[in-house]
């Protein structure tokens, strides 16, 4: 029989936000899988490094950072092909991924290219949305509040119409999209409604006011967290 593929979400960075069942997953994989960039750098494989046992087999899997889809897909056509032959030998993967397999995750790629062939489980994570709000100290929403989750790269336009009508909002994969984020939220005249943070729960995390980030800055690993409703907190 097949052995199993299991998407493991390592949370946003703080490894005591591991779940146990990850944790062991991770302490006990034999062959272990994680997405890297350009540099051979993986964070969802530093976050768990110090808990790989040291003769385990490693597969980094080179993504793409690119808007095109097509390298990324030949990335993960690839990989799977790799994993695949570990798996029809009896030997689980871990696959690592940030945050968790489900939230905007890599692993989904992945899961979708051997789902059918192979038993495939998803171990959630601690998200970096959640993340964010725990070390801000703000709940996402409260009651009867719709939460918009937008990713950054959308155009100008797109980005306005959701936040025009937008109780609550969380804006991620901010990254080298800060500025036109940036100038759609001060157009709307959302600036003091607005908060950033930047690489949570990890030793470099800030904490900001969207409007006390310094013009030519570019938080990276950031989400921006906006709330206009009427809820009393």
């Amino acid at each position: 029989m097949s052995a199993t593929l299991y998407g493991v979400g390592v949370g946003p960075g703080d490894p005591e936000l591991l779940t146990l069942k990850a944790h062991r997953l991770i302490r006990e994989a034999a062959v272990v899988a994680y997405p890297v960039n350009a540099k051979g750098e993986g964070f969802a494989h530093t976050v768990v490094g110090k808990f790989l046992q040291s003769n385990a087999i490693h597969l980094p899997i080179h993504v793409p950072m690119k808007t095109e889809r097509a390298p990324a897909q030949c990335a993960y056509d690839a990989a799977s092909i790799e994993i695949a032959e570990h798996l029809s030998a009896g030997r689980d993967v871990v696959f690592l991924c940030e945050g968790d397999p489900f939230f905007f995750g890599s692993f989904m790629y992945l899961f979708e290219r051997l789902k059918g062939d192979h038993p495939c489980k998803v171990v959630p994570g601690v998200t970096s949305l959640t993340a964010c709000a725990a070390e801000l100290g703000r709940p996402l929403a409260a009651r009867n509040d719709v939460l918009k989750v937008l990713p950054a790269p959308l155009d100008a336009a797109a980005l306005t119409r959701e936040l025009e009508t937008a109780q609550s909002a969380a804006i991620i994969k901010v990254g080298r999209h800060f500025d036109k984020v940036r100038g759609v939220v001060e157009a709307l005249g959302l600036t003091s409604e607005a908060w950033i943070v930047e690489a949570a729960t990890n030793p470099e995390q800030k904490v900001r006011r969207l409007g006390d980030v310094p013009a030519g800055d570019r938080p990276y690993f950031s989400t921006i967290l906006i709330y206009r409703g009427e809820e009393q907190w």
